[in-house]
């Protein structure tokens, strides 16, 4: 793609060089265009075999080796390294500190230095630090650990959302990126049905099963990083599943994208600037603290509060987070795809984040057990489709692809900030009633609603600014940076 900064057309308009004009935006299709648009959804499709899944499962391979610590807490880790006092929550945290550092630099250089070198090689590091986590013998060991993990696994989000933004079309974009989330929700499932599988090798060869809970994660995760060496393609000129007919394709959507995405990779400092003074990436950002909070405090700590604090044994505890993380992912999967089929993207996350309050508010009431376990349904049916939601709101409405990389930085380095929290809310010596982290995260929640009718109010407003500027024919001036604020950009709301 060429660089969005250089074209030759001045004005946003088509080829011709006419000023746009509603009646230019609103035209009807071909039959051409109908039989390209059935080439380029089957084309979708197969990217959705090829490209997608290998990015879910890097999500759900990362989130296991980071939420596998709540896990290995029910199972002794804690007595056997001798932690004391809050230093749970201290290895919780210290890996979203050294997340943040790595997430912002990532997100501006991973294009340039190439997607298919960069994910294996971190994919590979954060695998080793994860095995090598199961020979820890102490707190400085473990926080020493959580601080290459939080390095490596900050290097990644950024990597596969940026990934997907070069494959999809941000029309395409919001159910992909709903694809990482709801493998994030799988591997709570999937990391309960193993830590309840190696429950049963306690005592092998002398090891405890927390230890062999890291080790086999670990390698797991070296395993797949070799495998992406084949799996994630360069580009898609030498993808290996495309033929030369869905490259031409390919090629089209790549230059029909050029009006948001600059392609070149290399990002200047006005790219950053935009992104800076654009209220709207702090809007989303902050917002993100408040939901990355409730994500990363329910998915660390959803095994202790069940066995802590509604008084289920350590086997219980182990599989009753499958089916609440199941739940969330099917939740999340139905929101995403209704977001992206009727472009909308307010609406699901307005409707959803009050049952996430309800069932933080069930959780501070006194209630039966049972009742109490039915609340984490509803706070599983808001986190992630709340969190996801957010994240693809925004990049959706960033241009160019600088802006939107620079944007996306801005917003998951305050994500994290939210991932610092989570691990201090949720106090040891706090259960059985964790009354704080329930109270806090019901808190943010809120904040979070309240937070996206002022984004709407934020774009609705400036749509009305675009449409007047179609009214009287803008004519963008020539040498002029293209970007979000020009009227043939409009933003998903």
């Amino acid at each position: 793609m060429a660089d969005s900064d250089n074209r030759d057309v001045v004005s946003v308009s088509d080829e011709k060089d006419q000023p746009i004009t509603r009646e230019y935006l609103e035209r009807d299709e071909s039959p051409e265009d109908v039989e390209a648009k059935k080439k380029e959804a089957a084309l979708v499709r197969k990217l959705d075999c090829y490209v997608a899944p290998v990015m879910m499962i890097l999500m759900l391979i990362s989130y296991l080796d980071r939420g596998n610590i709540g896990f290995a807490a029910t199972q002794g880790m804690t007595k056997d390294i001798h932690l004391k006092s809050s230093q749970l929550n201290t290895a919780v945290s210290v890996f979203y500190i050294f997340y943040i550092l790595a997430e912002f630099p990532t997100s501006l250089l991973v294009k340039r230095l190439q997607f298919d070198r960069v994910i294996p090689i971190i994919t590979f590091c954060w695998g080793i630090v994860c095995l090598c986590t199961g020979f820890v013998q102490s707190f400085g060991g473990l926080v020493t650990t959580r601080i290459f993990l939080g390095f490596f696994e900050g290097c990644l989000f950024p990597s596969m959302t940026l990934f997907l933004c070069n494959w999809y079309t941000r029309e395409e974009l919001g159910i992909r990126v709903a694809y990482l989330f709801i493998a994030s929700a799988l591997s709570g499932a999937f990391g309960g049905l193993i830590a309840w599988g190696i429950l049963y090798m306690d005592g092998v060869n002398g090891w405890s099963g927390w230890r062999w809970l890291y080790v086999l994660e670990g390698i797991l995760t070296v395993l797949w990083a070799f495998g992406t060496i084949w799996l994630v393609p360069k580009s898609y000129e030498t993808a290996y599943f495309l033929n030369d007919a869905e490259k031409a394709i390919m090629r089209q959507r790549a230059e029909r994208s050029e009006a948001y995405s600059g392609g070149s990779g290399h990002y200047s400092k006005a790219d950053i600037k935009e992104a800076a003074k654009d209220v709207k990436s702090w809007l989303h950002g902050c917002i993100q603290i408040a939901v990355v909070t409730i994500l990363y405090g329910f998915g660390t700590f959803l095994p202790i509060i069940i066995k802590d604090g509604f008084h289920y044994s350590t086997v219980q505890a182990q599989y009753l987070v499958i089916p609440v993380n199941l739940w969330g992912a099917v939740v999340y999967a139905i929101g995403a795809y209704l977001s992206d089929r009727y472009t909308t993207r307010f609406l699901p996350l307005i409707f959803m984040a009050p049952i996430g309050v309800a069932g933080y508010a069930i959780l501070l009431a006194p209630v039966p057990t049972a009742v109490r376990y039915f609340a984490t349904y509803l706070i599983a049916t808001a986190c992630f489709l709340c969190t996801g939601g957010n994240i693809t709101w925004l990049s959706a409405n960033c241009a160019p692809d600088g802006k939107r990389a620079a944007s996306l930085g801005i917003l998951l380095t305050l994500t994290n900030i939210g991932g610092v929290v989570s691990g201090q809310i949720y106090q040891s010596n706090a259960a059985p009633g964790y009354t704080l982290g329930h109270a806090w995260s019901l808190g943010c929640l809120g904040v979070a609603w309240c937070g996206w009718w002022v984004v709407r109010a934020l774009y609705v407003r400036r749509e009305g600014g675009k449409d007047r500027k179609i009214a009287e024919r803008y004519v963008r001036s020539e040498g002029s940076m293209y970007t979000d604020r020009e009227p043939d950009f409009r933003y998903q709301i």
